[in-house]
Order: C-alpha cells, then sequence, then structure tokens
C-alpha cells in the first residue's frame, strides 16, 4: 500500500545525527534556525526545543509535498516560522542578500526518506515507477528525459563523476541501444538494463548494482552539487558571528565539497611561505568544529540503515 501523500507520516523521515546537531549547533534562546533542507521536519523538531519559545524557525524545501509536515510543524514550534519554497541555494542567497541573519544553518543533503519510500516519485531502483527523480516535480527536466536524450559520451561522464560507477562505459553504451528500439519510461526498464551491462560477479556484493546509476542521475537532475557549492558562501554570509552551519552529506562528493571549502575558509592566511610577513590580510572565516566527520554510532545505524552513510561538518563563523 502506497503511504497517503497528504497526510505527513511520523515514519517519514527519521532524523540522522540527531543528537549530534543539536549539541553541535548548540541553539539557544531567541536565537534563529534556518533549515535548508526541512522535508519533513525531524531535525527542525528537535532543535526548536532548545529556542524554548524564544525565537524563529526558516524552512526552505523545493520540493512542494513538506507543506503538510510544516503546518504539524508550525502548530506545535512555538516560536516565529515560515516557509520558503524553492532550491536552497537560490534562497539562501536571497536571504543573505536581503539581509537577513542566522545563528544555525542545517543542510541535510540528498534524497529524503518521504521521497524515497513514495515510488511514484521515481527515485528508489527497488520499486517500478515512472523515471522521475525530481525534487521539484514542477521542474521541467527528469530522469526520462535525461536518459532518453543525453549522447552516450554524456551519460559516460555522468554514471562516472557523479556516481563513481566503474562500469560507466557499459551501462552508457547499453541504455543508448536499448533506447533506440523503446524510449525509457520506468525504474524497472533501467534497472534491468544495468544489471545486463555489467558482468555477473559484479552484480553482488556492495548494494544494488542500479545503486550508483541511480545516484548519479538524480544529482544530474536535480543539480545537487553545484547547488551545494553555490549555498555554502551565501549560508556562511547569512550566519552571524559565532553562528553555527551544519551539513549532513551521504556520499563522497558532497562531503568533500563540505571539507574542501570549511578549510579554505578556516585558513586565513594565503600568501606564499616565504613571505616574511603577510600582506593578504586575510583573516579566518570560520573554524571547524569537527576536524573530522561525525558518523552515526553502531546503535543508530542499527535502528535506520539508511543513516550508515551519513556524514556530519560543522563550522562556526568566526567573531
Amino acid at each position: 500500500m502506497l503511504p497517503n501523500v497528504l497526510q505527513p507520516n511520523t515514519t517519514d523521515h527519521v532524523p540522522v545525527l540527531a543528537d549530534e546537531v543539536r549539541e553541535l549547533l548548540a541553539l539557544e534562546p531567541g536565537q534563529t534556525l534556518v533549515d535548508g533542507t526541512f522535508g519533513a521536519g525531524g531535525h527542525a523538531s528537535l532543535l526548536v526545543r532548545d529556542l524554548k519559545g524564544e525565537g524563529k524557525v526558516i524552512a526552505i524545501d523545493r520540493d512542494p509535498s513538506v507543506r503538510p509536515y510544516f503546518e504539524r510543524f508550525r502548530r506545535t514550534a512555538g516560536v516565529s516560522t515560515r516557509v520558503l519554497r524553492g532550491d536552497f541555494s537560490i534562497i539562501l542567497e536571497q536571504l543573505a542578500e536581503n539581509g537577513v541573519r542566522a545563528d544555525a544553518i542545517l543542510l541535510d543533503l540528498g534524497v529524503s526518506s518521504m521521497q524515497l519510500d513514495r515510488p511514484e516519485r521515481g527515485f528508489s531502483y527497488a520499486a517500478d515507477a515512472p523515471l522521475d527523480m525530481r525534487m521539484d516535480p514542477s521542474a521541467e527536466y527528469s530522469a526520462r528525459e535525461l536518459v532518453n536524450e543525453a549522447s552516450e559520451r554524456e551519460l559516460e561522464q555522468i554514471f562516472r563523476r557523479y556516481g563513481e560507477e566503474r562500469f560507466a562505459r557499459q551501462i552508457a553504451r547499453a541504455i543508448t541501444r536499448r533506447r533506440r528500439q523503446h524510449p525509457f519510461e520506468r525504474t524497472a526498464e533501467l534497472v534491468d538494463t544495468i544489471k545486463a551491462s555489467i558482468p555477473a560477479p559484479a552484480r553482488f556484493g556492495d548494494g544494488h548494482p542500479a545503486k550508483r546509476v541511480f545516484q548519479a542521475l538524480r544529482i544530474a537532475v536535480n543539480e545537487e552539487l553545484d547547488a551545494l557549492e553555490a549555498a555554502l558562501p551565501a549560508a556562511i554570509e547569512m550566519l552571524r558571528p559565532g553562528g553555527r552551519i551544519a551539513v549532513i552529506s551521504f556520499q563522497s562528493l558532497e562531503d568533500r565539497i563540505v571539507k574542501h571549502y570549511f578549510r579554505e575558509e578556516a585558513r586565513g592566511c594565503t600568501c606564499p611561505p616565504d613571505f616574511p610577513i603577510c600582506v593578504c590580510g586575510r583573516d579566518p572565516v570560520l573554524r571547524v568544529l569537527t576536524p573530522r566527520p561525525v558518523r552515526p554510532s553502531a546503535r543508530e545505524t542499527a535502528l535506520n540503515p539508511r543513516a550508515a552513510s551519513a556524514r556530519l561538518r560543522v563550522a562556526e563563523k568566526t567573531k
């Protein structure tokens, strides 16, 4: 039975690394929280407790189906709330340009459980559904257009770059061969093609054989890495001195972007090592609070297997 998409369900989303996020963001009464990936509101519902009825929450999400979840959250939040629909990178840039300031910003990247568990959205390789994968259903370009219209070379590059798929060339070739006879319409058609195009031994172990290709298509369709690269500087501009940003990623490409950005903004002086004095005058913008990414505990992973790949990085804007 499909879940009721009009009513929020408590099993729609289990917030990952929730205790760690709450401890590291360290919200206090009167402060402003920006949840850039609101989803079903799991993290926001925990974090708002630390505001103790004083403060503000700004929720952002590109998926219109979050509205009932936000309404549920709003009724119990006890603080001023607002929801903004759109790509978090664009919304954060607009808020920063308008002088909106925050004390804590959370970005929980990737696809949410509420999207994965709804087969009609086409995110999952485990259920047959229309080939879609759009986080914003009103967006023009879906996975169907990408799979049926991109060249073999473009598909190979997407699978290799965004999915780190070692059989990218074989899979791209099989897709272009198959679509000449009949365009791809459903996820099961794509899964069957992927399975048939890779060696039999590679179909077993290390997860589902379509996992990396589906990840790559989702990232490409929603331009997730570009959005993350644009969102980070906008988020830092929004933060008040002493404010903190927490980013949860679920794959190495996202985590690498966050790690390098935090490290660069925490560097300070960029003068060559042989300069006797600093002439660039650049001060550190961030202080990294997690030298290594925080990972879920064994207990959390056992209770929520989808948390296994999560990595949390947190940084504080310097005063």
